[in-house]
């Protein structure tokens, strides 16, 4: 794709050490602060919010809470508020004030056992329709939220009667171009992945990548479905095309495989959907570019439409950690500005170079 020196490097730019283990890291929108969310060794949780000044992270605020966190997002709050919602160890759905985090502005106990994903649609002035926030969780249900209403799920997707409870380990918005429609795709241990209709209240499509779901992202989740990417357990991911969907054989998708190690995350370039990077179980990052194919449907012999999937080529790896790179975040305003925080228990900032001439 990218010719000798027109190649996107991956610059590691500032690295931080932390004195405990971090699950998420996110960038605080509109700002040159990231946020960490992670569990002391003590078993508590732990929030810190940090401001990039040139090579160097300047520690503003370290909060403790009661149960380590384990997932963050700002998807549904105003650029205004830009309030983060949270999901804990306990179950707990908290969103904080980053200006007075003491106490939550809204909390529930959203689940039984941990929260393993959060996303957020709605707000930030990306999509339309009401502010919601999704939730997975080890205890196998998938709940969606509206902020503005108390204690209760506006969705509530769990095993029906006789099905084994999965552990939903991600959970992604998707589909919300308009004020009605949105769906909400979740992926599971089991490899099972589920894309729910939250327009119709029903399970739309679902099939198996038969290893464990460990991230799926949307590449917009403004847009009609376009793409979606799912990473799992045994160094594969999987690329669906989601623009059209046959009757019986679902989405068209091509597959990679990375590494023999975990590929933890996907996270979409905001500035360009066609660029992706993941992050891995051998502490590596790898820069990834989707390319169309001539056409992107076609009918089969019974005259439906299939999706005909493209193909998918490395722009760059880069190895930064012996421990694998759990989570991963792009600036939505600084293009190739990246945050990711590894089980080395540092969070390190990067920059990526030449994004303009892929």
């Amino acid at each position: 794709a990218a010719v000798g020196g027109e190649r996107p490097q991956i610059v590691s730019h500032v690295q931080q050490a932390l004195s405990y283990t971090v699950f998420d890291c996110k960038w605080v929108p509109r700002s040159a602060r990231l946020l960490c969310l992670g569990s002391a060794a003590r078993g508590t949780g732990v929030l810190q919010l940090y401001e990039l000044h040139g090579a160097r992270l300047e520690l503003l605020r370290e909060i403790e809470k009661p149960k380590p966190i384990k997932c963050g997002t700002f998807g549904a709050t105003s650029l205004q508020q830009r309030y983060l919602a949270t999901g804990d160890f306990d179950g707990n759905l908290n969103i904080w004030n980053l200006e007075a985090p003491e106490i939550p502005v809204y909390s529930v106990k959203g689940h039984k056992e941990i929260i393993n994903s959060i996303d957020g649609v709605g707000g930030l002035g990306i999509g339309e329709g009401a502010p919601e926030i999704v939730t997975g969780s080890r205890d196998g249900t998938v709940k969606v939220w509206d902020p503005r209403q108390n204690d209760t799920p506006v969705a509530n997707m769990e095993p029906v009667q006789g099905e084994s409870k999965r552990d939903c380990w991600t959970v992604a918005f998707g589909n919300a171009y308009n004020q009605e429609e949105r769906v909400v795709c979740a992926g599971y241990d089991n490899g099972d992945i589920k894309l729910f209709d939250l327009k119709t209240m029903s399970l739309r499509w679902e099939t198996n990548i038969k290893n464990g779901v460990c991230s799926v992202e949307f590449d917009r989740k403004d847009i009609n479905m376009n793409k979606l990417v799912v990473t799992s357990l045994e160094g594969k991911f999987h690329v669906f095309d989601m623009r059209t969907q046959h009757p019986t054989k679902g989405f068209a998708s091509v597959s990679e495989k990375v590494q023999k190690s975990t590929i933890w995350q996907v996270r979409h370039l905001p500035q360009n959907r066609d660029i992706f990077m993941t992050s891995g179980g051998s502490g590596s990052l790898h820069l990834w570019k989707y390319e169309y194919p001539a056409q992107r449907s076609k009918k089969d012999s019974e005259g439906s439409e299939m999706g005909v999937a493209g193909s998918v080529s490395i722009l760059q790896n880069v190895t930064l950690s012996t421990q694998p790179i759990s989570s991963l975040d792009w600036s939505p305003d600084k293009k190739g500005l990246c945050v990711c925080g590894a089980f080395d228990q540092t969070v390190r900032v990067l920059i990526v170079t030449k994004l303009n001439k892929i």
